[in-house]
């Protein structure tokens, strides 16, 4: 079965950093369409101060992710901050104490983080959320895993289905959160934490794919 050891995570860790480093503008232009259009550099802000907290140190897959969501829980605030560090911290513990990661492994991690992100933000698939992201890319990474494809493959799905999950609430009208006010008028843009989330599935996809090569 494929998979790759945990200890090499640090990787996956720096390429999320850098994904939304390099995306902190364009993030910052969709959200501004609906929104206060701040979640690039609220989202960068976290991103960075986790760079600087591990810079220097070796760490494994699980305390990377775990340091992630603490920052952007304790440090971003705003919806994003409580949503993407509760996101991070739920997954990075059935990581914990592991020495490979698997597909089975990290359906199990993206399941546990998905499920904690619809109980603390309470948004439901349609609603122009990251949910609409979320979900869809956990359904495609379970149905193929289900199906007998190798993790290579299962992450391909995910990716893809993230991107599609994304572009889908370009027709939705927001349900949650400040763009909500907007009404018919939040349609036809996309929604910049479904963006931000396709962004980071679309990340640890490229990671584990390089670290099952």
């Amino acid at each position: 079965m494929e998979s790759f050891a945990s200890s090499t995570g640090a990787a996956v860790v720096e390429d999320l950093v850098r994904a939304i480093r390099d995306n902190a503008a364009s993030l910052s232009d969709i959200d501004g369409a609906i929104g206060d259009g701040d979640h690039g550099i609220n989202m960068s802000k976290g991103f960075t101060l986790c760079a600087e907290r591990l810079a220097g140190t070796q760490y494994d897959l699980a305390t990377g992710l775990s340091t992630l969501g603490t920052l952007l829980l304790t440090e971003i605030g705003g919806a994003m901050g409580p949503l993407y560090g509760t996101f991070f911290r739920e997954m990075a513990k059935p990581a914990k104490g592991q020495e490979r990661i698997d597909g089975p492994l990290f359906q199990t991690m993206l399941q546990r983080a998905t499920d904690a992100v619809v109980v603390l933000g309470g948004a439901h698939l349609g609603d122009k959320t990251l949910l609409d992201t979320l979900a869809p890319a956990l359904e495609a990474l379970k149905a193929a895993l289900a199906a007998g494809t190798s993790f290579t493959e299962a992450l391909a799905a995910m990716g893809e289905a993230a991107e599609r999950g994304k572009e889908s609430t370009r027709d939705m009208i927001a349900k949650m959160g400040r763009a909500s006010r907007l009404g018919e008028r939040s349609r036809g843009v996309l929604d910049a934490g479904a963006a931000s989330c396709a962004l980071i599935l679309r990340s640890m996809e490229r990671s584990f794919r390089k670290l099952l090569a």
